[in-house]
C-alpha cells in the first residue's frame, strides 16, 4: 500500500526524473503535456493502489493489546469523553458487537451509535460496556499518576 504522501514523493521523483532526462531545472514550470502524462500516471497508480482506513479494531487481538490501548486513550484523551467512548467502541467491535449487545441487554444499533464518537452514552452504559468488555476502570491521583 501506498500513502498519498508516498505517493507525493513517488510524483517529486517521477517531475525530477524527466526533468534530469530533459536537461531542464527542477525549478521550471512543468508544461501541459508533462502534466497530462503525470496526471494519467497518478491514475495508473492510483487504480493499482489499494487504500483504506485505519481502523484500531483489527489490530486488537487480545485483552492485553485492548487494556493498553485503552490506557493510551485516557492518556491521550484529555476532557474529551467522546474520544473515550470510540475507542470503546473500537474495543467493542474487535471482541464483537453482537455479543456485546447481549452481554449489555444494549440494542446493537444503539451501542453503535453511542460508542461511535459521535453517540453522547450515559456512564451507566459506559459502566455496562466496560463491565461486558471485562475492563476495569482504575483510578488514581494524579499526583501519584505524575510520578
Amino acid at each position: 500500500m501506498c500513502t498519498s504522501t508516498e505517493f507525493e514523493e513517488i510524483k517529486k521523483g517521477l517531475l525530477k526524473a524527466i526533468e534530469h532526462a530533459e536537461g531542464r531545472s527542477p525549478k521550471t514550470r512543468i508544461s501541459s503535456k508533462r502534466k497530462i502524462l503525470l496526471d494519467n500516471l497518478k491514475g495508473e497508480l492510483m487504480s493499482k493502489i489499494k487504500l483504506r482506513k485505519w481502523d484500531s479494531a483489527e489490530h486488537l487481538k487480545t485483552e492485553e493489546d485492548m487494556a493498553l490501548y485503552l490506557e493510551a486513550c485516557f492518556q491521550e484523551a484529555g476532557d474529551d469523553a467522546l474520544f473515550i467512548a470510540k475507542a470503546l467502541g473500537n474495543i467493542a467491535r474487535a471482541k464483537g458487537m453482537s455479543q456485546l449487545s447481549r452481554d449489555t441487554g444494549l440494542g446493537r444499533e444503539s451501542l453503535y451509535k453511542a460508542l461511535s464518537g459521535e453517540g453522547n452514552p450515559s456512564f451507566a452504559t459506559i459502566l455496562k460496556v466496560t463491565t461486558a468488555l471485562g475492563i476495569k476502570l482504575d483510578a488514581q491521583s494524579m499526583q501519584t499518576a505524575i510520578t
